[in-house]
């Protein structure tokens, strides 16, 4: 009993020793190491996702914030202009050059000279003042007239001096007072008259005032040859008879020198 007890506890001993010896050659536990940083990136931009497009000038914006527009940014407003100017920036590669009239001169026109323009006759007169080319001050130097406008058909011819920019249309005679904005894309300026184009304004235009005919130098009348200037009458009676006087004188002398001459014969 006790030999198996013995050879037992041998058994059990060994089996411990086997164990240790098998967890002694196990691989090291390695020690548990930080989640690592992701670094977040940008999303890339898909054609269902495109990048915003830069900020698109506002040029009414421009003009309210320089002030003294009032009247031509309405006019850009109620004739729809002020859409046609934010797509043709957005979409033009070549720019806008605007010619802005102030209030001061609007003034200058007729009174009720807008009131009387219909609605395309607006849009027109707006467009008149719109250039499609951006313009720098220095290429006005350089730009070959007429000039072209938004208008169409109505050129505007620019005269560029050393200190000044001058603009005419024909009817309109003005120069550049100032510059209101200028980037690579978009140039106001500043003027002091409103251009007006001819096929509106021509037909328009007040009739200069007649001209008084200067006095004449009184003159004396002369009877024409052709009208008998009427004579007043003439009282003839004292001629009839001294008329008749002297016939009857001469007679009776005759009578006499007869008788004379018959006696004498005798």
């Amino acid at each position: 009993m006790k030999q198996q007890y013995s050879i037992f506890s041998f058994s059990m001993l060994l089996l411990s020793l086997c164990y240790i010896n098998t967890f002694a050659q196990s691989p090291t536990a390695v020690p548990a190491q930080a989640p690592a940083v992701v670094v977040a990136q940008p999303p890339v931009a898909t054609p269902t996702q495109a990048a915003a497009p830069h900020g698109i000038t506002n040029v009414t914006k421009i003009l309210e914030k320089a002030g003294h527009f009032t009247i031509f940014i309405r006019l850009l407003r109620s004739t729809q202009e002020e859409n046609h100017l934010f797509t043709a920036l957005n979409d033009s590669n070549t720019g806008l050059t605007i010619f802005a009239p102030t209030d001061s001169a609007f003034s200058e026109l007729k009174s009720g000279t807008l009131n009387t323009l219909s609605d395309g006759d607006k849009s027109e007169l707006v467009k008149f003042h719109v250039v499609p080319t951006f313009l720098s001050t220095s290429q006005f130097q350089t730009v070959s007239n007429p000039l072209g406008t938004w208008a169409g058909t109505l050129p505007l011819n620019v005269t560029s001096y050393p200190n000044s920019v001058n603009i005419t249309t024909g009817l309109t005679n003005t120069s550049l007072s100032g510059t209101v904005y200028t980037d690579n894309q978009l140039a106001i300026y500043k003027i002091e008259k409103v251009l007006l184009p001819k096929d509106i304004f021509a037909s328009k235009a007040p009739a200069p005032a007649p001209v008084a005919p200067a006095p004449e130098k009184p003159t004396k009348a002369v009877p024409s040859a052709n009208v008998e200037s009427p004579v007043a009458p003439v009282d003839i009676s004292s001629a009839v008879t001294f008329m008749h006087n002297n016939v009857v004188g001469s007679l009776v002398i005759v009578a006499a020198a007869m008788f004379a001459c018959n006696v004498e014969g005798f």
